[in-house]
């Protein structure tokens, strides 16, 4: 299994975008000392990402991909949650997919799709 890390500057803006927004939940935290950088793992289904503060862990401005079961269904639950910083669209692509691409406050890119073909 491969966790991608991203970086993230902002504690309250992250757990508003994946946690209230996104829907992940928080498997786990690590901090040295209370006044030392943050580094967290969430998961959504089978997807797991690792957050980190630390300087040096990953670059802002990633992408990554996520496969996703019923892409329709999450993306109606995205727009009910009315949050002011993204409004993602489905898309349909040539290679017979359905994909939805949102952006976290950090410029991090995060494609959720589902195959279709």
């Amino acid at each position: 299994m491969i966790t991608p890390i991203f970086r993230i500057f902002d504690l309250e803006k992250t757990l508003s975008f994946y946690i209230k927004y996104l829907g992940f939940n928080i498997d786990w935290k690590h901090q040295y000392a209370e006044n030392m950088p943050l580094y967290f793992q969430v998961s959504l289904h089978d997807a797991i990402l690792h957050l980190s503060e630390h300087h040096g862990d990953s670059s802002p401005g990633s992408a990554i991909r996520i496969k996703i079961k019923d892409l329709k269904s999450f993306h109606s639950s995205l727009l009910k949650k009315e949050y002011p910083y993204s409004n993602p669209a489905i898309e349909k692509t040539p290679w017979d997919t359905i994909e939805l691409t949102v952006v976290d406050p950090f410029s991090n890119r995060i494609t959720f799709y589902e195959e279709i073909g």
